[in-house]
């Protein structure tokens, strides 16, 4: 056999897991490479708190004893408690462009499923919603994001050959802004204000957000709860993100609305755009990466939206126009000119409604495949 699979193992082993892509996409245009420390934390099982209900395996694959491949199999089982679906889940998945090294890699995760009796494969997926997701199917001549994964077109032939197909897509939108808000977002977003008694939040510094994040964290929990393998982050899972994200935000790039009461009616998380800086540094903070990333907090004509909620009982009201009115105002300050969306539901008229009237392209669609193991 040309290709040997292996199991990680080993701390040597994980690096190479992790670092496969450097290699894989080297110089590529248009490839962001995550930020490693925050990969080696995810994929590790003392550190990442979703290991409480998760289970994990990951394999390369090497040739002639260079590694060719990597993949990770997951099983989520608050997954399957709530949706009732008895699927494992591959991600971190990337290979050359050869039908047997993608053949094996997920060979190895299906074997592993089938000895823990469950029905199908589908992915890519992360541990959570939070975690990058679904394979680049178009927009290839696009720049990629820190909340996205690029690949090669080849992956998807890959996986339609060896028998998968369509779950479900996301599809990603790129913003070209206006130079001052438009007079409809303004003038809907001051009667919304008045008449639901709503105000913003104004921070100075990251610890003025902190006050939020378990009210933002629930929030996410109850609006997201409907949607595609969703499920509900623990609140050791909260505490792990606010540790790890929220001193890394720009606070005028993060939207906090509250009702009369002072209670968290919406919120809206973006940042400029780390894209070429990640591309700079190769997704690495030392010794000197940390650099570019703070000139692109400072300087930047891009941002990139992470993610937006408003409570329940006030969606439909013209809430999402004072998230607007203050994310742009915030933008325009900011010399921001193109907003990436990131990923969507192709399904969520809901959030793709809020892009009506904007100069807004759809320019990546991303698919996340199944198949059944019976």
């Amino acid at each position: 056999m040309r290709i040997k699979i292996k199991e990680v193992v080993s701390n040597a082993e994980m690096k190479a897991f992790i670092h496969f892509t450097d290699t894989l996409y080297k110089k590529h245009p248009y490839y962001v490479p995550p930020l490693s420390f925050d990969e080696a934390a995810t994929l590790n099982k003392k550190k990442n708190p979703a290991f409480d209900y998760c289970e994990a395996r990951y394999w390369l694959a090497y040739k002639d004893n260079k590694v060719v491949g990597r993949v990770a199999g997951i099983i989520n089982h608050a997954y399957i408690d709530k949706w009732k679906n008895k699927y494992i889940r591959f991600g971190w998945i990337d290979f050359e462009d050869d039908e047997e090294i993608s053949r094996l890699l997920l060979e190895h995760v299906q074997i592993w499923a089938k000895e823990k009796g469950l029905e199908a494969i589908h992915g890519p997926l992360g541990f959570t919603d939070l975690d990058h997701e679904g394979t680049l199917i178009e927009g290839f001549d696009q720049l990629g994001t820190l909340a996205s994964i690029y690949n090669y077109p080849y992956y998807a032939k890959h996986f339609e050959k060896l028998g998968y197909c369509k779950d479900t897509d996301w599809v990603e939108y790129k913003i070209t802004l206006d130079k001052q808000v438009p007079e409809r977002i303004i003038k809907l977003a001051s009667i919304v204000e008045r008449r639901l008694h709503l105000k913003r939040i104004i921070a100075k510094k990251a610890k003025d957000i902190l006050p939020y994040a378990t009210a933002i964290f629930e929030l996410i929990n109850d609006s997201y709860a409907h949607l595609y393998g969703v499920t509900p982050l623990t609140k050791k899972q909260m505490e792990y993100y606010t540790k790890m994200y929220f001193s890394f935000m720009k606070v005028e790039f993060v939207t906090i609305i509250v009702d009369s009461e002072g209670k968290l009616a919406a919120f809206g998380i973006t940042m400029p755009s780390l894209s070429k800086a990640l591309q700079k540094n190769k997704g690495k903070l030392l010794p000197f990466g940390f650099i570019s990333i703070l000139n692109a907090m400072k300087k930047n004509n891009m941002a990139d939206l992470l993610m937006v909620a408003i409570r329940k009982d006030l969606q439909g009201k013209g809430v999402n126009a004072m998230l607007m009115k203050e994310t742009y105002e915030s933008y325009i300050k900011s010399g921001i000119e193109i907003v990436e969306t990131n990923h969507e539901l192709e399904d969520n008229t809901k959030v793709q409604s809020m892009w009506e009237g904007f100069n807004a392209v759809q320019h990546k669609r991303r698919r996340c495949f199944i198949k059944r193991l019976n």
